[in-house]
């Protein structure tokens, strides 16, 4: 390893490839809080954060396995769930007095029609304000789950319905 008065260790997060520090600092100085979409193959997890000095806050978080218990039969890790989750936390931040945020989708490459802008797709409808792009979000069809099988779409509504309620 390098030695000397010049070396720098970066980092731990760092040099595990799991922060950049840049576009986390460029986010934080929009001074709204961020909307954090992390997504795995099975899962995805939506929250709302807020920077403050002693760390970071969630005002509002959402997860695909809490569809699960609102009626969602299908799949967790796909669009038209990513979309409903999405939409849940959008709903939770609105209620916790979250208007507008900007997006943080962490180490993720920005693709059109991805599960991270299905996600951004579900709080807009919300009724959150989240600026974004023209185009990047998914088709209609593959947000109402028209690409997996007819009955999503049915199942869709009913979900988003029993969202309504709560």
């Amino acid at each position: 390893m390098a030695e000397g008065p010049r070396y720098r260790v970066n980092f731990r997060r760092r040099r595990e490839g799991r922060t950049d520090y840049r576009q986390r600092q460029r986010l934080l100085r929009a001074r709204v809080p961020r909307a954090v979409v992390r997504l795995s193959l099975r899962n995805a997890v939506v929250q709302f954060v807020d920077f403050e000095f002693e760390g970071d806050k969630v005002l509002a978080q959402a997860s695909s396995k809490e569809l699960t218990k609102m009626g969602w039969t299908g799949a967790t890790g796909n669009i038209p769930a990513t979309y409903l989750t999405g939409y849940l936390a959008g709903k939770r931040a609105l209620a916790n007095g979250v208007e507008e945020a900007v997006l943080d989708i962490g180490q993720k490459v920005p693709a059109k029609g991805s599960n991270v802008f299905a996600a951004l797709k579900g709080m807009v409808d919300a009724g959150v304000e989240i600026p974004y792009g023209e185009g990047v979000f998914p088709s209609e069809e593959r947000l109402a789950g028209k690409h997996i099988n007819e009955d999503i779409e049915k199942m869709i509504e009913e979900v988003k319905s029993r969202m309504e309620a709560d």
